[in-house]
């Protein structure tokens, strides 16, 4: 066997034993803990040393750390959120339907799946529970509840005004009590919420107010005329019930829940089982939105926090591979006296979790701090927070954000050790090009399956092939600035003078580098791209679909279709009801409920008011009960044709099963179906229009003036303004994703700024060199710019081919048409790319002179 030194050569245990001494030992026990003095010695200098190197990784760790801490906080205010408890503040138990519909399947080779969505529409309960509850020992009161909408037309053309309305007895659940005046005591008569501004005597919506109660802006009118004008006879939405005093809020429920299950009650829509509500979940019995609103920013929040922490995971690999990429000769150096690759990595990990533990600490401060101004900004934007939903941040939440940058600490901890797993031996990269590849092929993958998918599906798709492709390009960052540096070598060293050879020179030189500097130009360009232009596409075709499908000449509110038919100069009208379906469906073979605005219409008012671009089957079909028009997306992916038939859940949970009677291609503006008025009204919570369009006859000669002063008190809009659903969650998908774009956009150019600062910071040897055998000032900064120039071609060529295959297969699969960006922003993506790079290339040699 041959003989080599610290394997039985002479003098070879000596060298051995004189190189452990110099690291503090052999890589046995002693080095693999911790607490190694080497490892510490190590770790502690060179932490000194590289001081600029770890300021570049201290910064994108700290606003990760931020970023997470915040989305945490607000993960776990959604978490704790609920319904505000309101009008049924006194009532310790309230009974009233179950406003979730779930639905249990089995996927592909899997475990039975159970899948919940919550209903908008108020799932009403037989008016016999108030019996039932009265006879339940321990209860004093068991009072009905219905909430009604109170139009009050006006006199001056003014649009309607709407006031909540109950019956006088359910004021007591509150309670809310008279501050003047008395009870109603017959029709005609009403009591005014004190937020109303009426007194006793004034007249409102036809209605005598008798008495002011303290409240809010609502109308209580008697127990019989609340009946009446509820509409919905033998069904109430409510039934609050009082204790007696002295018995336990949680002995009334049981007792309560055990009389409900001998009696065996259920609801009026779906027909499932009453619920009894106590505490928090009171209030969803009030403010029927808020569950689902905190379900969607649950789902949201977990969504775009599963994507920052990937765009995180690929801001860090790249930065603390190019820090210890710098310190290669140092490496090498410590191998070759004796330091195991154990302890250099070691001692690299010690040194980076140092680093990442100050900054997380530093970011989770920073999101304590500012998370309650944002969250607060969120709640006071109009649409976003629907009414009654709170979400509480208890000061124990804060301590999510520790958690926050512990995973950022642990992230970077597994970032390290990845890139220091063989130190000193680079190798060829053989298994690095193949993973690029591989992740490429799968980005493109998933990309295509985004184009047999729609609605939410696509997206996800299309944003998982982003990541995806852009974590590919990082592992091939050095091929992929080798490929373009190929390709420009010749023009730059012929159009470039010695600047141009240089350039081309040092690129050759250093493809891994170049990579490294292109990795996060790429992500910035292709995470801008995708999500400006998602939305940007969706929002071009939903809106040219709005303006082509609405024919109509007037829009009038506050009134009836079958009002405006009467008019002079009218010739057809239909209502327009909004309201929301559920669709049971699987994709992919996963389980999904997924909840869609639908519109209600009159069939006989279509002509000359809608259009919804019918592509097979005829409309006239709606004017029959049980039938439905489907959105020819929604329909392939269904499988259903004119003639088939679709199984949806209405509004308030009842199932239907509805014959297929025509198919249009206008569903991003009308939504997915459309449904006979007659058909929706019934389950929804307020059956009236949300407004009417209608065309006039002899439209030349008729002017909306004319219909104006004939409808009187009703307000007439021209232009009519298009119609357009508008998607479950949308106002609150928009904030946050303009919000996170931001944050996200701010993360990935400070990593530009930071790869670039590092490469800088290792170059002012080579440009001091460059300066010592004869170039000029001018020179090295021409080299400068031409690198700039070539990073930030090919990194916005390069982010725009990964943004563009997601993107491709998203807006075709969702508008059968090109993705769309405003030319504003891809000029202002190019510029902020553009700034960045130049200003990551010059300022760190800048700052030491080296141009000069």
């Amino acid at each position: 066997m041959r003989r080599t030194a610290g394997m039985g050569a002479p003098g070879g245990g000596a060298v051995r034993r004189a190189r452990e001494r110099a690291v503090g030992g052999s890589g046995g026990p002693s080095a693999r803990r911790v607490g190694n003095p080497a490892v510490r010695l190590l770790a502690a200098r060179s932490l000194r040393a590289h001081r600029a190197a770890w300021t570049a990784v201290f910064a994108a760790v700290a606003v990760t750390s931020a970023l997470l801490g915040a989305l945490a906080l607000a993960l776990g205010s959604a978490g704790l959120g609920h319904a505000r408890v309101e009008r049924y503040a006194a009532a310790p138990v309230v009974v009233a339907g179950d406003q979730e519909i779930r639905w249990t399947t089995t996927p592909w080779g899997g475990e039975p799946q159970t899948e919940t969505a919550g209903l908008t529409e108020r799932v009403r309960i037989p008016d016999t529970a108030a019996d039932v509850l009265r006879a339940v020992p321990g209860v004093r009161e068991a009072v009905p509840d219905h909430a009604f909408v109170v139009r009050d037309g006006g006199a001056d053309g003014a649009d309607t005004r709407a006031y909540t309305g109950r019956s006088w007895p359910a004021a007591r659940l509150a309670p809310y009590r008279l501050t003047d005046g008395r009870e109603p005591r017959r029709a005609g008569e009403a009591v005014a919420g004190a937020a109303l501004g009426a007194a006793v005597g004034d007249t409102v919506a036809g209605r005598t107010v008798v008495g002011v109660a303290d409240g809010p802006a609502a109308l209580y009118v008697t127990a019989g005329e609340a009946r009446r004008l509820a509409g919905h006879p033998g069904s109430v939405d409510a039934v609050g019930v009082l204790g007696e005093p002295g018995v336990p809020a949680a002995t009334l429920h049981a007792r309560v829940r055990a009389a409900l299950d001998r009696a065996g009650l259920k609801d009026t829509a779906a027909g499932q089982p009453l619920r009894a509500l106590t505490g928090d979940g009171r209030g969803g019995a009030e403010h029927l939105g808020a569950p689902p609103a905190r379900a969607e920013l649950l789902q949201l929040l977990g969504a775009v926090s599963g994507t920052v922490l990937m765009v995180a995971v690929l801001v860090l690999a790249s930065l603390v591979a190019q820090a210890l990429r710098q310190r290669a000769p140092e490496r090498d150096l410590l191998l070759a006296i004796g330091a195991t690759p154990r302890q250099v990595r070691a001692a690299a990990g010690r040194e980076v979790t140092r680093v990442a533990a100050a900054a997380a600490l530093l970011g989770a401060l920073a999101s304590a701090a500012l998370f309650p101004i944002l969250w607060t900004a969120l709640e006071a934007s109009p649409g976003v927070v629907p009414e009654g939903l709170e979400l509480p941040t208890p000061p124990w939440l804060f301590a999510g954000v520790l958690a926050a940058a512990a995973l950022v600490v642990g992230v970077t901890r597994l970032v390290v050790l990845v890139a220091a797993r063989r130190p000193g031996r680079p190798g060829k990269g053989g298994a690095r090009r193949v993973t690029g590849i591989v992740l490429l092929v799968a980005g493109a993958g998933a990309a295509g399956t985004a184009t047999l998918q729609g609605g939410d599906a696509a997206g996800a798709a299309a944003g998982a092939a982003t990541v995806t492709l852009v974590a590919g390009c990082a592992l091939l960052g050095p091929w992929i600035a080798g490929a373009a540096m190929t390709v420009l070598d010749r023009p730059l060293r012929r159009l470039g003078g010695a600047p141009g050879r240089l350039t081309a020179a040092g690129a050759g030189a250093h493809s891994r580098r170049l990579g490294a500097a292109l990795v996060p130009v790429v992500l910035v360009t292709s995470f801008a791209l995708v999500q400006l232009s998602a939305g940007a596409t969706m929002e071009r075709a939903a809106t040219a679909q709005a303006r082509a499908a609405t024919t109509a000449d007037l829009a009038l509110t506050g009134t009836t279709a079958e009002r405006v038919r009467g008019l002079p100069g009218v010739a057809t009208a239909t209502d327009v009801l909004r309201s929301s379906v559920v669709l049971a469906r699987t994709q992919a073979g996963t389980p999904r409920l997924d909840r869609l605005p639908v519109l209600g219409v009159d069939a006989d008012g279509l002509a000359g008011t809608l259009d919804p671009g019918v592509v097979a089957g005829d409309l006239d079909g709606l004017r029959r009960p049980g039938t439905v028009a489907v959105g020819a997306d929604t329909a392939r992916s269904l499988d259903v044709e004119p003639g088939g038939t679709v199984e949806l859940r209405l509004g308030d949970g009842t199932p239907r099963r509805l014959r297929v009677v025509a198919v249009y291609e206008r569903s991003l503006a009308l939504g997915e179906f459309l449904l006979p008025k007659a058909e929706l009204a019934p389950h929804m919570s307020d059956p009236y229009p949300a407004r009417v369009l209608a065309a006039r006859s002899g439209r030349a000669s008729t002017a909306p003036e004319s219909v104006t002063s004939s409808v009187g008190p009703e307000a007439v809009r021209t232009p009519v303004v298009p119609e357009a659903v508008t998607a479950p969650g949308a106002a609150l998908n928009g904030i946050v994703s303009t919000g996170i774009v931001a944050a996200i956009g701010g993360l990935t150019v400070l990593s530009v700024l930071s790869t670039l600062a590092l490469i800088g910071a290792g170059r002012r040897d080579e440009l001091g060199l460059l300066r010592q055998v004869g170039a000029s000032a001018g020179q090295v900064r021409r080299m400068l710019g031409l690198e700039a120039g070539f990073l930030t071609a090919t990194g916005l060529l390069v982010g725009l081919v990964v943004g563009a295959v997601p993107l491709t297969a998203f807006a075709w699969a969702l508008t059968g048409g090109p993705p769309h960006l405003p030319p504003a922003q891809a000029a202002a993506i190019a510029g902020v790319v553009l700034a960045t790079v130049v200003t990551g290339v010059f300022l760190p040699v800048a700052r030491r002179g080296a141009g000069r």
